[in-house]
């Protein structure tokens, strides 16, 4: 994507204007709209009852349950040994004993879409978001030299970084912009690109290369042009491998690192788009035995050779507590818009001579989706051009054809697919409006980022074209029978649920047509919308629907806690009272398992006196 990380803000002020396309046409909140779409499949951890222990209780101004049947409450109990809720409802009999706490309750936040052990390496890394000439880049990279000392730099250790983007800087960058500094001068430095999908290397990376590369790579990109230094998609096969592994210690403390930081904007749990089989092993390590592992994880598969099968490698599982689960696998179609390497069905509009790049045949796509498919695995696929999209969808239709049993209806492979397979394409960017409708027919969940579509928005028509952006680009609305999960992509854009609520309920609801008419207005949806894209949808396409997502008993003891009620107001045509409505610094506290994980310093000082230990507990039910 193409985005400046920490300025989107800048891009959504000018998006903010009434209400919802959801709110003008005088729909509800349907929060709940598709609950009865799938059926209640039995867990084993169903059965896990109460161990009759004095429950915890909590009361706030308000809690949105998002659950049907217990819709807005004001208190809940919390089983103290198992961490899952125990009760439900409002200050009465049960908690009138009980103090409010003067904020809105949520259930856990999930951010449907990030990289969990690329964010702590981000963290611990030089920071690169919104560099805008080389020489900021430099000073950037020299900065974080003169911070950690002489061991950076070497062939043992290499400088890392992400979040430049040529668009930004002016001009592609090149290895020959760091020998123009002598601190700079002959030290291993690789920077990726925005989006992750190009990395900037120095010349010192580039004297480890043979000197005959070639000078095309199927579905990657040599860049040469103002010179040497980038390599895009898979062209970067040629440098990961030569880069120094990481100790053990250093992912530990960086996985650590990250899964604070999350903690602190709301999140309880995450998708993670992409592991290694080594890091689930190590993700399943610390969830064992680390008591820093406070995060949920729904981790895809990644194979060490991308885009190939290696089931036997990491086995189906899910922990009882949820601290860790593994039964998706993450594929690849094609490139990332930014770096013009997104698969088009025709040529980009600033770039006549290419249609970006597919990292695999379409053949070769078919058959490796079905092969998981067919070892009992969810797929999903990464596609964000029009032309990857139609091969996902075509791969997972051919998928649902055959394993699921006695179906010969589109509707039929709808219902198999949103009840037992689950597939996705995460990202779902720009799609045919022929696509759109085949997507919508098969159920097949799309992930999406609306902070991506607020961030791309100066320039995505100029890649696009006016009439493929207004068409063709980040739907949201118009999916939303198919339970749309809300991202970030995090470290591409910063992780913050609250900001991505704020993007989907904006969607560049002020670009307007040739006729005057906004285009993206029905894909924005109401902030309740946006909120269950980050709380029910996530469970559902992560097969958890029964254990997270919503405030009620049986399920998993996570809840956000929020000094500042959005959910439920119009988008007023103010930029700072709007963006000040979703700060993330309105994140009081973060609650997993019934057990406070981040609480804000201060945060006592807003709810003052409100919360008072009881004089009696709660008894569970």
């Amino acid at each position: 994507m193409i985005f400046l990380r920490w300025g989107w803000a800048a891009s959504v002020l000018a998006l903010t204007a009434c209400q919802t396309y959801a709110q003008e046409a005088g729909t509800e909140d349907a929060v709940y709209a598709y609950d009865n779409v799938l059926p209640h499949i039995e867990y084993p951890w169903e059965a896990q009852e109460s161990t009759g222990q004095a429950a915890q209780p909590h009361c706030y101004r308000k809690v949105y349950t998002l659950d049907p049947d217990l819709g807005e409450a004001e208190c809940f109990t919390v089983d103290p040994y198992t961490g899952i809720f125990l009760d439900v409802g409002s200050q009465g009999a049960r908690f009138d004993h009980i103090q409010k706490v003067n904020a809105v309750a949520v259930p856990g936040l999930w951010d449907g879409h990030g990289h969990l052990a690329q964010y702590g390496e981000f963290l611990h890394t030089v920071d690169l978001f919104d560099v805008d000439s080389p020489q900021d880049l430099r000073d950037r990279v020299k900065k974080y030299v003169r911070e950690h000392g002489s061991k950076i730099g070497t062939a043992e250790k290499w400088i890392r970084g992400v979040g430049w983007d040529q668009g930004v800087i002016g001009r592609m960058p090149t290895a020959d912009d760091f020998e123009q500094d002598p601190e700079l001068q002959g030290l291993y430095i690789m920077l990726d690109r925005s989006d992750v999908h190009c990395a900037l290397v120095s010349n010192a990376v580039l004297n480890l290369l043979p000197p005959d590369l070639p000078d095309e790579i199927e579905g990657g990109l040599i860049v040469t042009d103002p010179g040497r230094g980038v390599f895009c998609d898979k062209a970067m096969d040629i440098i990961t491998p030569l880069r120094p592994k990481p100790t053990r210690t250093d992912l530990v403390a960086e996985v650590k690192t990250a899964i604070q930081s999350l903690h602190k904007v709301g999140i309880v749990g995450m998708h993670d788009a992409g592991a290694r089989p080594n890091t689930i092993q190590l993700y399943e390590e610390l969830a064992s035995s680390d008591p820093d592992w406070t995060l949920k994880v729904y981790a895809m598969i990644e194979c060490v050779e991308r885009n190939t099968f290696c089931a036997e490698q990491v086995p189906q599982f899910t922990r009882p507590d949820g601290k860790l689960s593994v039964r998706s696998v993450k594929l690849f179609a094609d490139g990332a818009l930014g770096s013009w390497g997104s698969a088009m069905l025709e040529p980009y509009t600033d770039s006549p001579n290419t249609n970006g790049s597919l990292l695999l045949s379409p053949e070769d796509l078919r058959d490796v989706a079905l092969q998981w498919a067919q070892a009992g695995y969810q797929v999903n696929i990464h596609a964000i051009g029009d032309y990857a999209n139609r091969l996902a969808i075509d791969a997972l239709e051919n998928a649902l054809r055959h394993t699921c049993p006695d179906t010969e209806t589109t509707a039929q492979l709808r219902e198999c697919q949103m009840s037992l397979k689950r597939h996705r394409i995460e990202h779902a960017q720009i799609i045919h409006p022929d696509d759109q409708v085949r997507m919508r027919n098969l159920g097949i969940i799309p992930s999406l980022q609306p902070s991506h579509a607020v961030a791309d928005a100066p320039i995505a028509e100029e890649r696009l074209g006016k009439e493929r952006y207004e068409k063709y680009g980040y739907r949201h609305g118009s999916l939303r029978a198919n339970l749309p999960i809300i991202g970030s992509d995090f470290p591409v854009t910063p992780p913050s649920p609250l900001r991505d609520i704020l993007a989907a309920a904006s969607y560049n609801r002020d670009h307007n047509d040739a006729d005057g008419e906004r285009p993206f207005k029905r894909e924005a949806v109401t902030q309740m919308q946006a909120l269950a894209g980050i709380t029910v949808h996530p469970a559902t396409g992560s097969f958890l629907e029964h254990k997270a997502g919503r405030i009620r008993p049986g399920n998993w003891g996570d809840w956000v806690v929020i000094d500042k009620n959005a959910f439920n107001q119009e988008l007023i045509d103010d930029p700072d009272a709007v963006m000040d409505q979703f700060d993330d610094r309105h994140i009081l506290e973060t609650w997993v398992n019934g057990k406070m994980v981040y609480q804000r310093p201060n945060a006592e000082a807003v709810v003052q006196e409100d919360r008072k230990a009881p004089e009696a507990s709660v008894s569970g039910v």
